[in-house]
């Protein structure tokens, strides 16, 4: 017997009992509602009880008390008590229920069963969509996969706790932190002068790094990729939408190894710097957690994907981007504007961070009002929102004029600016550019 024959005919899966005995919870304890405020009328399967959760939930939003009365004379005046069943229907709601005190259990039978509905919806469009003459595959499956993760969104639930029940998990962190106070409670990056200020990169925060173009966005990043997972042996995982990973791995190559990269791709390479070399990748090879993503062009909903496939199968704990603005939006509005598109991607990393508690290092570029200053953070390039959204924004500056000097062996001085940090202190670092291997060190 196939699917179809078994589906066909069936009710929607629903719990109108569930769905009653929420309503009738509230009309006895209208405070229980904020036990609940994950639930939406949509949530609810019967129309009379979306109608009359929705008066519930306006009733108790301008601060009124919808006990059987007061909810009565709201739904008459909207003209439609006839359409719920009448005031007989209300008042045996609110005789379902001896207290308030199960609501929680109901409502999640309510949102489990809504959810459900929802999946047999997308499925049914997904299979009609496969069906049409025409349909490109990857359309579908993108389409497919924006409705499931808005989806997973839309069941989440908000709730508190309590500062005393958080304060003994704090407490145990900071005994431990005593007892080897050197410890870095972040991912380290391999600058001690930047870890001093930041205590390493912290799970759940969004890093920008912003910079004009050619100042070294990407060499810094790649310093920091390599210590963290060659030095450290720490999975992390770097997003390149500007360079093939080819090229990335040959510029790891090189800051590993010390070998300049123009040799590596000339093939002009002398023996010793083919012994390191072959150390240098010895050393990369067997770090297992060392992840590469090389699309262009990346819409935000695969990178998302990928991100979560990383840290649930490879057990990546930090994620570089190279870079913000290659990031495209799955369904950009046609009318949208470049702030507006930055602006979204921006909270959907942020939110990323938060969901995968890891840190999430992305780079931007800056604005021409940056060219020959000190960059702001009004020079980041898109939106603001991105100077609002991001946990720690640092800045990479140096002279225009350094780049066409000849570095010699000490490189060349760079400032690395940390402009905002939303949990500690800020500062400036000074750093060392070396434009034959495409690194950054830390100026002695």
């Amino acid at each position: 017997m196939s699917n179809s024959s078994v589906t066909q005919g069936a009710v929607p899966p629903q719990d109108k009992d569930a769905e009653k005995a929420v309503l009738g919870a509230l009309l006895l304890d209208p405070e229980a509602f904020y036990r609940i405020s994950f639930l939406t009328p949509v949530h609810f399967y019967l129309p009379q009880h979306k109608v009359i959760y929705e008066a519930i939930r306006d009733i108790i939003n301008d601060g009124g008390r919808p006990d059987i009365i007061v909810l009565t004379e709201q739904l008459r005046k909207k003209e439609l008590l006839d359409n719920v069943g009448g005031r007989s229907y209300i008042a045996d709601l609110s005789s379902l229920v001896p207290s308030a005190a199960n609501i929680e259990y109901y409502a999640n039978i309510v949102l489990n069963t809504s959810i459900k509905r929802s999946l047999i919806g997308i499925s049914s469009e997904v299979h009609a969509l496969c069906f049409q003459a025409g349909a490109d595959a990857s359309d579908i499956l993108d389409e497919a996969q924006q409705k499931f993760f808005a989806l997973t969104e839309s069941g989440q639930k908000a709730t508190y706790f309590r500062a005393k029940d958080v304060l003994t998990s704090v407490l145990a962190k900071i005994e431990e932190r005593t007892r080897d106070p050197n410890r870095l409670t972040g991912i380290p990056t391999g600058f001690k002068s930047l870890d001093f200020l930041t205590n390493g990169f912290q799970n759940s925060d969004l890093i920008i790094i912003g910079a004009r173009p050619s100042i070294g966005k990407t060499a810094l990043a790649l310093s920091m990729f390599s210590h963290i997972t060659v030095h450290e042996e720490i999975p992390a995982a770097f997003f390149s939408l500007e360079q093939p990973r080819e090229q990335i791995c040959e510029r790891l190559l090189s800051l590993e190894a010390n070998v300049a990269l123009n040799s590596i791709r000339s093939g002009h390479i002398t023996s010793p710097e083919l012994s390191r070399l072959s150390d240098a990748l010895t050393k990369i090879y067997e770090r297992e957690g060392s992840c590469l993503v090389d699309v262009s062009n990346m819409k935000l909903l695969d990178l998302k994907a990928v991100a979560r496939q990383l840290v649930r199968v490879e057990k990546v704990k930090i994620i570089f981007i190279d870079y913000l603005g290659l990031i495209k939006l799955d369904r950009a509005n046609a009318h949208m504007e470049v702030h507006e598109m930055m602006a979204e991607i921006s909270r959907e990393l942020k939110g990323l961070a938060r969901e995968l508690n890891i840190p999430i290092v992305a780079l931007s570029q800056l604005s021409r009002e940056a060219e020959g200053k000190a960059p702001t953070l009004a020079n980041i390039r898109g939106s603001g929102a991105i100077e609002q959204d991001a946990d720690l924004v640092m800045f990479l500056n140096r002279p225009r004029e350094a780049d066409s000097k000849d570095e010699g062996s000490e490189g060349i001085e760079t400032d690395l600016s940390l402009s905002k940090h939303r949990n500690g202190a800020t500062g400036t670092i000074k750093l060392v550019f070396k434009g034959s291997f495409v690194k950054f060190a830390e100026k002695e």
